[in-house]
């Protein structure tokens, strides 16, 4: 009975994300809930009680259908707010200045689409990217990254302990976080609950290496060499209801 009582605990939680407006987050509860109670229905013996749970999945399923058209409703691009072009070898662009001020205490899900997370520099392109979340969206609750699954064949546990450590920092602040792994993932994205959709032609992965390493902007990458790459912002009116 236990995973019935686990994917209880799932689908309400996934209910109480959803009328509070973290539909993210509430898309990931209905997933795992309702595939931890079809779990148990298919070891169910009794029919009459099969046929309950079943009817309860369907209108949970019908739940997350709802939440994912929400959801693609809020990826379409509305208005431009901001273009940025980045070109080769340019320096004064750390993600502060490109999109900081679009990141605020209205912003409690983020949701990255990016496909490389794989070198050591983009790990840390993606911590500083969650510091700059961290300090600028108070209320964040979810965060969920979408790449594409690697295998270091010297080490190939190193995607997921990085990524491990990561989501265990964030999870010990209070934020929920989900890693889905497509392969044929290609756009770069970073969707934001108050209304804001960055793209950023290269992702987050657009500064150059630090020549020589220990050299002004080794930390700072406002003095950072930059690859060429182009910035926008778009507003979705719709995401912010």
């Amino acid at each position: 009975m236990s995973s019935a009582l686990n994917a209880k605990e799932l689908l309400i939680r996934a209910v109480e994300c959803d009328q509070v407006g973290r539909i993210l987050e509430a898309q990931t509860l209905y997933t795992e809930g309702i595939a931890q109670l079809m779990q148990f229905v298919n070891g169910e013996p009794d029919e009459a009680k099969r046929k309950v749970f079943l009817t309860r999945i369907k209108e949970y399923m019908d739940r997350a259908d709802a939440i994912k058209a929400r959801i693609n409703g809020k990826l379409m691009l509305g208005e431009v707010v901001s273009h940025v072009s980045i070109d080769e070898n340019d320096t004064g662009f750390d993600y502060d200045q490109l999109f900081g001020k679009y990141m605020d205490d209205k912003t409690v899900e983020i949701m990255l689409e990016e496909p490389y997370m794989t070198q050591n520099y983009q790990y840390q392109n993606l911590v500083r990217f969650l510091e700059l979340a961290a300090t600028n969206c108070p209320n964040l609750k979810y965060f969920r990254l979408i790449t594409k699954e690697y295998q270091d064949a010297k080490n190939p546990d190193q995607q997921v302990t990085n990524l491990g450590q990561i989501k265990g920092d964030l999870e010990r602040r209070n934020v929920t976080v989900s890693i889905k792994y497509e392969d044929s993932l290609h756009d770069r994205k970073i969707y934001l609950s108050n209304g804001y959709i960055i793209k950023i032609g290269r992702g987050l992965h657009f500064y150059k290496a630090a020549n020589p390493m220990y050299s002004i902007g080794l930390v700072n990458y406002k003095f950072r060499k930059c690859l060429q790459t182009d910035v926008d912002i778009w507003r979705n009116s719709s995401a912010a209801s």
